[in-house]
């Protein structure tokens, strides 16, 4: 059981150590796919460390980004609590301050069922699953830039303009804030953008893995959907890294989302069987 001295406070820089060693010592670790680090992240609002003896024994952070949406970057413990003896005292002030308080979405991505059955007991709920699909050689299928369309490098000037057109196409549960797409840039292998005379009507934007490249993000502006952009943004990515010396061009989506599963699938794109579920704790009214 916790101890009687311990407390539950916010975290600082100085626990960066400490917080390192929990997250690359541990196994009990939940961590975000994201832009940033959970260490990145210190000083940030709704970032709490349970305190043992003046050691950090479990940390849980969950800063708000997007608006009104706080993920859950980072939750571990020290091997001697358990995930609930650590998880309680940590959500007890997270949900009074980020989800009574804020009004915030605490929202998560779930990868082990450990932490999957943690967020269930604490009273979170499926919100969707995620699914991840592929591409191999063989099976893509090329296609055309649309007439009328031009795709280049994304610039940082674009980037003020791409966080609007995505905010539109994902709504704001998923949005990359600009701050984010700004991080995400200075990371991503390739990124561009497909414009016309009006303007900028989509983007992708993909990282490299040891497997190959994975497709972080592909938008298109609801106005112009439906016009083969997206499929032609992903055409001329693949055109770009090589496909003949890359294993594994990879994505994921919303289960729910048809539009995208339908435009991956016409690339050639294969789900994988792999499906991660969104869980999300939000205030009753």
């Amino acid at each position: 059981m916790i101890k009687l001295n311990h407390c539950v406070r916010r975290a600082v820089t100085e626990d960066h150590q400490q917080i390192a060693n929990l997250m690359f010592s541990e196994t009990n670790i939940h961590r975000h796919l994201d832009w940033r680090t959970p260490l990145e992240w210190l000083g940030a609002p709704h970032y709490w460390v349970l305190e043992e003896a003046d050691k950090v024994s479990a940390a849980l952070a969950c800063p708000e980004d997007p608006p009104q949406v706080a993920w859950i970057r980072l939750f571990g413990h020290h091997a001697h609590l358990s995930a609930a003896e650590a998880w309680s005292p940590l959500w007890e002030i997270a949900r009074a301050v980020a989800v009574e308080q804020a009004n915030l979405q605490v929202a998560a991505i779930v990868v082990k069922r450990w932490f999957q059955d943690l967020l269930y007991s604490a009273g979170f709920s499926l919100k969707q699953n995620i699914v991840m699909l592929d591409l191999q050689k063989k099976d893509f299928c090329p296609f055309p830039t649309p007439q009328g369309i031009h795709i280049r490098p994304l610039q940082e000037s674009d980037l003020p303009a791409v966080a609007r057109l995505d905010l539109e196409a994902f709504g704001s549960f998923w949005h990359n804030s600009l701050d984010a797409l700004q991080r995400a840039k200075t990371l991503a292998s390739y990124a561009s953008v497909a414009e016309d005379e009006s303007g900028l009507l989509g983007y992708q934007l993909s990282t490299g893995n040891p497997f190959g490249t994975h497709l972080a993000r592909l938008a298109v502006c609801k106005a112009a959907q439906g016009r083969g952009i997206g499929s032609a943004l992903v055409s001329e990515l693949i055109q770009k890294m090589n496909l003949d010396r890359t294993s594994r061009l990879s994505v994921n989506t919303q289960e729910d989302n048809s539009a995208s599963l339908n435009v991956y699938k016409k690339i050639g794109f294969k789900r994988t069987g792999e499906a991660y579920p969104v869980l999300v704790y939000a205030k009753a009214y």
